[in-house]
């Protein structure tokens, strides 16, 4: 396996290389609110850069932290929530839009909120590797996969992020109900039995609690062993996960890769590409700096071509 090759210090400030020898500063994980920036998983994971109140402060203050943000780090990838409030995701297309600049990445994953800080934390992770920011703003694309992340809930009367049968919706009604609901990879809901199963992971990983106003030891009793999971740790509800299930009387739960080794060996292993509008190196087939597809050819391949003029 490959060992990641991290950031060093320059004046403070950590620095990578990106394998030619040339210094810089790594690429900033920006997140809209103080509980989405975890505690570090290791020893090298950079700080998240929190935009505080982005949507009350005025537009003019936001926007020079943000092209000062942009000058100092070069790339900035903002990982927002899908359960933020629309003020704050309308505030981040303006800012953007503003700067007319292809150096600010907006991804926001279909994933509920304790998933996304925690994919949150293994962009962190790599941002202290030499992982150039086209691809490392890639990586939480394929990162997304491996996660795991889930809910145990008193009622799933209003969950609408996750289809819920008829039958299902009827039994939250029942005093003393609670429902298991995995949210990504597959969605899967069971009511709570003592035979009760969520589909897990099919490789080693930690899992991550955070308890809302639900009282169970089901997740770190019963779930988490059955997932065989390496290490286990508990973290504060964060503030929009409430509004994400649709229950303030729940306990979310993720399991995750937390090794940085293996974390890079995922990404590096990946064939890489060039966006054929702003130039930078990806994965996949979609920038997620500038939002561009590769181009799209109408007509005959270039071999037909040739072997028409050919025959001609």
């Amino acid at each position: 396996m490959k060992s990641p090759r991290c950031a060093g210090t320059t004046r403070g400030a950590p620095t990578g290389a990106w394998g030619n020898g040339e210094l810089r500063v790594p690429t900033a994980i920006a997140v809209t609110s103080a509980d989405m920036a975890l505690p570090p998983q290791d020893e090298r994971t950079l700080p998240a850069v929190v935009l505080r109140d982005v949507d009350r402060r005025p537009l003019e203050q936001a926007l020079a932290d943000m092209q000062t943000l942009v000058e100092h780090h070069g790339h900035v990838i903002v990982v927002c929530s899908q359960a933020a409030p629309n003020a704050v995701r309308r505030r981040l297309y303006t800012l953007r839009s503003l700067m007319e600049t292809d150096r600010i990445a907006l991804f926001q994953p279909d994933l509920p909120p304790l998933g996304l800080a925690v994919l949150a934390r293994q962009l962190r992770q790599l941002a202290s590797c030499d992982i150039s920011p086209g691809v490392l703003a890639s990586a939480g694309r394929l990162l997304v996969h491996y996660i795991h992340a889930g809910a145990l809930l008193n009622s799933v009367a209003r969950l609408d992020r996750v289809p819920v049968g008829l039958k299902s919706h009827a039994k939250s009604w029942v005093p003393g109900s609670q429902f298991g609901v995995l949210a990504h990879p597959e969605p899967q809901l069971v009511r709570i039995t003592p035979e009760a199963e969520l589909p897990g992971p099919e490789f080693g990983t930690w899992m991550l609690v955070a308890k809302g106003q639900l009282q169970s030891d089901w997740v770190t009793g019963t779930l988490a062993p059955s997932w065989k999971v390496q290490g286990l740790r508990e973290t504060p509800l964060p503030a929009e996960s409430p509004g994400w299930w649709g229950t303030g009387k729940l306990i979310e739960f993720c399991s995750y890769l937390p090794d940085l080794s293996v974390l890079y060996q995922l990404v590096t292993s990946v064939r890489r590409t060039r966006c054929h509008w702003c130039g930078i190196d990806v994965i996949g087939d979609r920038c997620v700096f500038c939002s561009a597809t590769p181009p799209v050819h109408d007509g005959p391949p270039l071999n037909q071509l040739e072997n028409r003029t050919a025959v001609g």
